[in-house]
């Protein structure tokens, strides 16, 4: 579990890398926690149709929304790309794509000029 909230600790912090475990477990926990939450919202009657959210679910969304950047331009930089490239998020379709493409690759090996390799340290940390 500790993946999943460590983009949460470093919530702004937009420099270094992140390795593609930590990215997605991340998006499993938010997509996990946003389901749940949507749940809860359409049993107590906080749901809106007409929004697409409900309240709890809504709250949450932009809680985690700068954490999100953060891991997204974190997770860039380990494949050695510049966070700039997050901006085809505003791209519809076809940014999402290349985004989601980007965030499959392996990390860089050894040191980029991000960073050194997380899995480096992980495996140091063992």
């Amino acid at each position: 579990m500790g993946w999943a909230i460590e983009p949460l600790r470093k919530y702004a912090t937009f420099s270094g890398r992140s390795r593609r475990k930590e990215y997605w477990l991340f998006v499993l926990f938010v997509i996990v926690v946003s389901l749940v939450l949507s749940g809860i919202d359409a049993a107590i009657g906080t749901y809106s149709t007409s929004a697409g959210t409900g309240l709890l679910s809504g709250i949450f969304s932009l809680a985690v929304l700068v954490p999100s950047i953060a891991v997204l331009l974190r997770r860039l930089h380990d494949i050695d790309r510049s966070g700039w490239w997050a901006l085809l998020l505003l791209v519809p379709l076809v940014g999402g794509l290349i985004l989601l493409i980007f965030a499959l690759f392996d990390s860089t090996p050894g040191e980029n000029r991000f960073g050194a390799n997380p899995k480096g340290e992980a495996a140091r940390a063992m």
